[in-house]
């Protein structure tokens, strides 16, 4: 198992806590998911800036994640096509590796994050990616017909309403990510780089 360390260059434009330092409930945290991943992630090392914001933003994550009617590939997908338009290094770095994990396509994260639209998608997640960077770039131009559209090509109410709350999510964390200048694990950048059989 590795040890739970907080790299002091997880982000650059402000201090990284000692990870002993922290509270128990965030050591615990820190420490299942660096058995789980084999080190790290930097995304909580910065966060440990402040405990209370750790703590809402990692549940709030959770919920997204763990309580969605879209498939966890789908979730990957406009993670990483918002961080693409966003231009977050993080982002695009550490979910471009959790899309490859999800999809097995070692192509398809960074095909989103250069042009999602001639990424190797459906037709029905190309309308899905539509509605999210519309509502990561031109918030008061949505209107009800981008969720007709989104009826029409087959997501249901739930599935509409985790597009967005995914999408509104990651602009949150992608502009955190920027604003501390957070820097990926050199670990995801080499992630599932290999196709699955």
């Amino acid at each position: 198992m590795a040890d739970p360390t907080l790299d002091d260059d997880a982000m650059q434009r402000f201090p990284v806590p000692d990870y002993d330092d922290l509270p128990a409930d965030l050591r615990e945290r820190i420490a299942d998911e660096t058995e789980r991943a084999g080190f790290t992630p930097n995304v909580f090392s910065a966060f440990a800036y402040k405990p209370s914001h750790f703590r809402a933003f990692f549940d709030y994550h959770d919920a997204l994640v763990e309580d969605t009617a879209l498939d966890r590939e789908e979730v990957e997908m406009i993670v990483v096509a918002v961080s693409g338009v966003n231009h977050c290094y993080y982002c695009n770095v550490a979910h471009g590796a959790l899309l490859r994990i999800y999809s097995g396509n070692p192509k398809l994260a960074d095909q989103l994050v250069a042009n999602y639209r001639q990424a190797d998608v459906t037709d029905a997640q190309l309308v899905m990616l539509d509605v999210a960077v519309k509502l990561t770039e031109r918030p008061t131009e949505v209107t009800e017909r981008d969720l007709e559209d989104l009826r029409a090509a087959g997501y249901s109410e739930a599935e509409i309403w985790d597009v967005a709350s995914v999408t509104a999510f990651f602009n949150l964390s992608n502009r955190m990510a920027m604003f501390a200048d957070m820097r990926p694990n050199d670990e995801f950048h080499a992630m599932a780089r290999e196709e699955r059989e």
